[in-house]
């Protein structure tokens, strides 16, 4: 990359560490540091959601997508918008209750602290593998465009990042996220342009994408071994959705964070329709490459357009679109980081000292925000050591570890409404699901060997259906349980 370039990404990092510095104003509390003192507005936090849940994934491997396949990844978005909608109206008005400093704090008094502390741990585990795939994702066009090799890549990242955090916390997270959006989805625009004039035209590109089959947005097929299809979207896209905002504390630390119950709904909303544009503009991108003759076969997914931006945008866009992609990754890894210190903060720290006095618990919150970051660039190393030499989508990969764990956590707020249901039920429930879907995401590996050949089924099961298995699995089980005689269920958690 050229001069120019490096120094748009400089001034990049420059800004995003000035917002964290900024953001230390009037930051005496917990709340201040995890929650923003409840005072951001809704156009923010919307905003702030589509950065966060975006991250590089988006803006490095839909573009892959689109410009292997067609446009049916989209399919998942408008069950997103759906999973939102409902979330909206059936878990948000229970976050807005009281004085709830976590997405967790209100399972405690329906099921007991035991239960609220084993869904925290369920998010940490689900959040810090994740976002480790994202941070390795983001770490891509890093170490291209310097020369450097990824784990490099992966610790300077990780460390600009961790330090406008720790300093800044949510309020730096937000304001930061807002400034990255704009500069992901400018480079976007950029890069889809560009990509329609090499391939002749935006008229051009649609009419050969059209001919190969390539703008095909919708699958009627009823197959559960494909990923992308109508009903497998809008039901596996509804409930990733409704169990990642409305049951994971990274999103839901956002919505407590706006002024009101119909400021959260608007930001929550919102976010989903600017999603499915989002999702569009970048699978288009992919779309406009492949017709331009830039996506050879040989080239792995998700390197498709780093590669295109390095060779084929100029000098100061080039720059500008690969701090859009930081931007995301950063986005991200920030969000995960003060999360991650928040739940552990609250949901486990708080309740295992009794220590609440809110200056103390920004201290020890701080504290946790440095062990999470370093943690999640350890996270990241190890997933790139994993991921090297496969041409899997770590978009697919991200959402498929998330997904073991996110039938859980929706299973046990439905489970809530169950009257019979008791916090033991909730913690075996917790503990089938995980343990099942474990088998399942991870089944394509595991039956290689003679002794999980039995699994070979399960791997055929495409990674939007993981969810609604989880969800369902989660539920059965606490029904069943909570039939059991009192006295056999506590043998069996004792």
């Amino acid at each position: 990359m050229s001069t120019l370039d490096l120094i748009v990404v400089a001034l990049y990092f420059a800004v995003t560490l000035g917002i964290g510095f900024w953001a230390t104003r009037q930051q005496e509390t917990a709340g201040d540091y995890f929650l923003g003192a409840r005072n951001l507005p809704a156009w923010a936090i919307l905003l702030s959601i589509v950065a966060t849940e975006t991250s590089a994934l988006t803006v490095i491997s839909v573009p892959g997508i689109g410009a292997r396949g067609d446009l049916t990844f989209l399919q998942l978005t408008f069950g997103f918008l759906i999973g939102r909608i409902g979330v909206s109206l059936w878990l948000l008005p229970g976050y807005f209750r009281g004085d709830q400093e976590t997405a967790y704090a209100r399972l405690e008094s329906r099921f007991g602290v035991t239960t609220r502390r084993l869904v925290s741990v369920v998010f940490l585990i689900t959040r810090f593998l994740g976002d480790g795939v994202r941070i390795f994702a983001g770490a891509i066009p890093l170490a291209l465009i310097t020369g450097w090799n990824i784990p490099a890549a992966i610790i300077a990242m990780g460390c600009v990042t961790l330090v406008y955090t720790w300093f800044g916390g949510l309020k730096a997270v937000v304001w930061a996220d807002v400034v990255q959006l704009a500069v992901y989805l400018a480079g976007g625009v950029a890069a889809l342009l560009i990509a329609w004039e090499m391939a002749g035209g935006a008229q051009n590109a649609f009419f050969a994408a059209g001919s190969a089959g390539k703008l095909r947005m919708v699958d009627t097929r009823l197959d559960f071994s494909l990923p992308y299809t109508l009903v497998g979207g809008v039901i596996g896209g509804a409930m990733l959705s409704a169990a990642s905002h409305g049951t994971d504390h990274l999103i839901v630390q956002r919505l407590l964070a706006t002024r009101s119950l119909a400021a959260a709904r608007l930001a929550l909303i919102g976010s989903g329709v600017v999603v499915v544009l989002q999702f569009l503009l970048f699978l288009l991108v992919g779309v406009a490459i492949w017709a331009a003759g830039l996506a050879p076969k040989e080239l792995p997914a998700d390197q498709i357009f780093p590669r295109f931006i390095l060779d084929h945008l100029p000098r100061g866009l080039a720059g500008l679109v690969v701090a859009g992609i930081l931007a995301a990754a950063m986005s991200t890894i920030s969000s995960s980081i003060n999360a991650l210190a928040s739940s552990m903060t609250h949901d486990l720290y708080a309740g295992w000292t009794g220590r609440r006095d809110p200056s103390h618990l920004l201290r020890v919150g701080k504290l946790f925000s440095a062990l999470w970051g370093l943690s999640l660039i350890a996270g990241a190393l190890f997933f790139y050591l994993y991921a090297s030499g496969t041409d899997t989508p770590v978009v697919v990969l991200a959402l498929s570890i998330a997904s073991i764990t996110y039938g859980a956590l929706l299973g046990t707020y439905l489970l809530a409404v169950w009257r019979r249901a008791e916090g033991r039920d909730v913690v075996g429930a917790v503990a089938v699901t995980v343990i099942t879907m474990l088998l399942v995401v991870f089944a394509n590996p595991l039956s290689d060997h003679a002794a999980f050949g039995w699994l070979a089924p399960a791997g055929r099961l495409a990674w939007p259906w993981y969810v609604p298995l989880g969800t369902l699995l989660a539920v059965c089980t606490g029904v069943a349980l909570s039939y059991l005689p009192h006295g056999v269920r506590n043998s069996s958690h004792g």
